[in-house]
């Protein structure tokens, strides 16, 4: 359903499906969240279409919101969009906001072998303003960066073929790759997986699920602390 209020539209999606425990629906725009899947559900979704949908409803200046009554309730969702009038000139505040985010000049890129989740993380890295690139698998990763020489890469650990830590000990061998910033993003998160990428040279390591903007603060602080040209 679609109505017009007194300066905005809003767009509503109901259902009638699965619904959204209270435990879960305070994070479902965070990267990542996924609810539990059922026998009749093996094939759910990423984790990651909410967080990329709230970026784009934001980058419009509307919001979205999530409401169920619970496990097996369904689901609502409501997008709120500034309504626009004829000839609207948009604020010098809000074009050069954009511009800063989209100047940083930052070349990220996403090694993941789940194609999906790497596709969706680079049009998220985009939005941001960031130069993306993905790679599906270790030794394309290793392909992608000696061309591409991100100055920041986002990697998987349980990679076919070649896995995440030895990825990161080439591209650390690499003298043309001084300075990368490596962040493992994975669902290892006992202490013994933090000391193992620590040992492979990886700046930070992050566990499933994560908040997109906690991804993008730290890799931005690790970015502006080295701050080298490549």
């Amino acid at each position: 359903t679609a109505q017009e209020e007194a300066t905005e539209v809003v767009l509503r999606v109901k259902d009638s499906g699965i619904g959204i425990t209270r435990d879960i629906l305070p994070h479902v725009f965070e990267l990542f969240t996924q609810g539990p899947r059922t026998l009749d559900r093996s094939q759910g979704g990423l984790g990651i279409g909410l967080s990329l949908a709230s970026k784009l409803v934001e980058l419009h200046g509307g919001t979205i919101a999530a409401e169920s009554r619970g496990a097996g309730l369904g689901s609502e969702f409501s997008v709120r969009l500034p309504r626009s009038n004829p000839g609207t000139v948009v604020p010098e505040s809000i074009l050069e906001s954009f511009d800063e985010r989209t100047a940083n000049g930052y070349r990220v890129l996403v090694v993941d072998d789940n194609a999906d989740a790497t596709d969706s993380m680079v049009s998220l890295l985009s939005l941001e303003g960031y130069d993306t690139r993905a790679a599906y698998t270790g030794f394309q990763g290793i392909t992608v960066a000696t061309g591409f020489r991100p100055h920041a890469v986002i990697l998987d650990i349980g990679l076919p073929g070649m896995n995440g830590y030895e990825v990161a000990q080439r591209l650390r061998l690499d003298a043309t790759h001084a300075g990368i910033v490596l962040i493992a993003l994975t669902g290892y998160g006992q202490e013994s997986d933090r000391v193992r990428t620590q040992d492979a040279g990886f700046d930070l390591h992050l566990v499933k699920p994560v908040k997109t903007e906690n991804l993008q603060r730290m890799m931005k602080t690790l970015l502006e602390a080295v701050r080298q040209p490549m």
